[in-house]
């Protein structure tokens, strides 16, 4: 998948099927959860609650459907960070069925610290090892 080092396989289940017929709205947000999820731990050793130190919270997503997804499709999600500042960073993501994109959107996300209950900076060992897997100059600033 171009311009996507991180990219996960993915058969559509039937719970991710509404009554149309095709991938339910909630199923694309949960399929991005899950590359989000792989690209951490691809990362390392991170996770939502755990980027060194602090958490994420998201409190924006946007989606853009491009064709409709149906049970038993073999589906391959892929999933980048960008624009990382001071607390926030925005992922991207890809789906596509054999080459053809059915799904794309992005995530803002917030280093969050759950304890305090309250934004705090992006990590620098999160920060690192973005740049690292994505080949790209770590980014500082708001």
């Amino acid at each position: 998948m171009k311009n996507f080092r991180f990219t996960m396989p993915y058969r559509v289940r039937i719970a991710d099927i509404n009554y149309g017929g095709h991938v339910s709205n909630a199923a694309v947000l949960s399929f991005f959860q899950d590359a989000r999820i792989g690209y951490f731990a691809a990362l390392g050793d991170f996770s939502e609650l755990d980027i060194g130190g602090c958490g994420i919270i998201l409190p924006e997503a946007q989606v853009q459907y491009r064709a409709e997804m149906f049970l038993n499709d073999e589906l391959l999600i892929g999933a980048r960070a960008e624009r990382l500042k001071n607390s926030s960073f925005v992922m991207t993501y890809r789906i596509e069925r054999h080459g053809t994109v059915t799904a794309e959107g992005s995530t803002a996300l917030v280093a969050f610290d759950y304890e305090k209950r309250r934004p705090c900076r992006l990590p620098q060992a999160f920060r690192e090892a973005v740049a690292a897997h994505e080949g790209t100059e770590d980014e500082t600033g708001e």
